[in-house]
């Protein structure tokens, strides 16, 4: 298993792409701290590993926090080093928490900008921070950090001014974040997904999911556990020369 003895972060692990990702760097051997906005999301996914696994041992968290608040994920990281005492330092994290708040300009308003904006692109940075010092701190010399972005970074969505601007950032941070870390033996890189089949996704007409669809090479949207085969290749040694690196799942998607 590539991710044994390796301890992971993934934040908005409670569901969707999160807990696709936490179900999928458990079963190639990480430790997982679970994190979400709902604490019984994110013990429902722990439940799921476990089942899944057939065991019940500590290594794997569930935690709830704010990734906007920095007391929230000051204490996220104390309950982490708290949780794993003696075991792994921790060196794989996964930023895959993220809201929508869609309007279109005209009607959207500075709340909704706001909102998104803390969630998606401070969250990201309050994490990263907080993890990169850790590692840096503990002389981790395979840490990765995964970000989960969007295709609507790179190309925009009707609806989503606030969405895209947010995972653009996203997008902009990691290549920061690369330069800036691959001197400590820190890896940074993006994922960019297309439509996945996700509570977000679930939300939009059928109608209009099958207008979408006409425009994905594959004919369908993604599953969860197909973004998260790629984020858990990132996380390992696998990928131990890629870094700075944005890389779509979209289907072959196509405006």
């Amino acid at each position: 298993m590539s991710l044994a003895s390796r301890l992971a972060l993934v934040t908005g692990g409670g569901t969707g792409i999160g807990r696709a990702v936490c179900q999928q760097l458990a079963r190639e051997g990480a430790s997982v701290a679970v994190a979400g906005n709902n604490l019984s999301d994110c013990e429902e996914t722990v439940s799921t590993i476990r089942a899944e696994s057939g065991s019940f041992d500590a290594s794997f968290h569930p935690v709830e926090v704010d990734v906007s608040d920095s007391h929230q994920v000051s204490r996220l990281f104390s309950s982490i080093a708290s949780k794993f005492t003696g075991g792994p330092q921790l060196s794989a994290v996964v930023n895959a928490a993220g809201i929508t708040r869609d309007k279109n300009l005209l009607k959207m308003t500075e709340q909704a900008y706001d909102e998104v904006i803390k969630i998606n692109l401070k969250g990201t940075f309050l994490v990263s921070q907080a993890a990169a010092r850790l590692m840096v701190e503990h002389s981790v010399t395979n840490g990765s950090i995964v970000n989960i972005a969007s295709i609507t970074g790179k190309l925009g969505n009707f609806g989503q001014a606030n969405y895209s601007a947010s995972k653009g950032g996203v997008m902009s941070m990691t290549l920061t974040f690369a330069r800036e870390l691959g001197r400590h033996g820190i890896r940074c890189n993006a994922i960019l997904p297309g439509f996945i089949s996700t509570q977000m996704t679930d939300a939009i007409p059928e109608p209009v999911r099958e207008q979408i669809k006409q425009f994905v090479s594959l004919g369908r949207f993604g599953r969860p556990e197909e973004v998260a085969e790629l984020v858990a290749f990132l996380a390992s040694d696998r990928s131990s020369y890629i870094t700075g690196s944005l890389i779509d799942i979209n289907g072959g998607l196509s405006y």
